[in-house]
């Protein structure tokens, strides 16, 4: 049995017998239900909250330097970065002297490189970070920034090594051994991944460095008057050789 019960607001009930005598009532809105006054304020439709975007650009990332400050990663963007995994008890640890001379040569024209011990691949980097300091500038001269010792892989990964790994191929991938190269260009995108036994002045890798350095930072404000002068595009990733250590 149904029955329309009158109900304040034109707003009905609809009384529903089920069995036993047992009565539930079903509300629903009548064609008849009052209506918003001409000229009344609607609110809005509510809208979803959004939710913030986490930057996983390798330079969005304050770090340690390797004598415990913070240092803000940003302040790199506008220069070509160099990124290696550095040792002092690997077969490859004389790459350092490659490493600061190229350094040296081109940091007038924008390019850093930036050191970050690792002791991941046969505890070639055991010393605390005071003795990796003094070793690499003592024996090698090194000037370029060099960074507190992190992990590069495994479960204890330093969250810019999980960025830079989790890039497409073939920037992305596991590191594999020590001074592994990342290079991004002045917009702080990641260009080029070179494997541990291309050395840092090897052909391709000047080759590299001379375009990326040639190319206008995007970062620096125009002069009065002027228009920006458009950046040449990035080249494209750097094929990778075949991984070994």
């Amino acid at each position: 049995m149904h029955s329309l019960c009158p109900f304040e607001g034109g707003i009905r009930w609809l009384v529903t017998a089920v069995g036993c005598g047992l009565m539930i009532p079903i509300v629903f809105a009548c064609a008849d239900a009052p209506k918003p006054a001409a000229g009344a304020p609607v609110a809005p439709p509510a809208v979803a909250p959004k939710v913030p975007q986490v930057s996983q650009d390798p330079l969005d990332l304050t770090v340690k330097d390797i004598e415990g400050r913070d240092v803000a990663l940003s302040q790199y963007k506008g220069r070509v970065v160099m990124i290696v995994n550095v040792a002092s008890r690997c077969g490859l640890t004389p790459q350092y002297e490659a490493l600061q001379r190229l350094f040296a040569e081109r940091a007038g024209e924008g390019l850093v490189i930036l050191g970050f011990p690792a002791n991941n691949f046969g505890g070639q980097e055991p010393g605390s970070n005071a003795e990796i300091l003094e070793f690499c500038s003592g024996r090698f001269g090194v000037t370029f920034p060099m960074f507190s010792k992190i992990s590069v892989t495994g479960s204890d990964q330093a969250e810019l090594y999980r960025r830079l790994t989790s890039l497409p191929a073939p920037l992305g991938g596991e590191i594999r051994w020590n001074f592994t190269k990342f290079v991004l260009g002045r917009d702080g995108k990641v260009v080029a991944r070179f494997e541990p036994r291309t050395l840092p002045d090897a052909p391709e890798v000047r080759t590299l460095l001379d375009r990326l350095l040639k190319q206008a930072d995007p970062t620096a404000p125009s002069a009065p008057g002027t228009s920006p002068k458009p950046a040449e595009p990035a080249p494209g990733p750097v094929p990778v050789p075949p991984r070994t250590p």
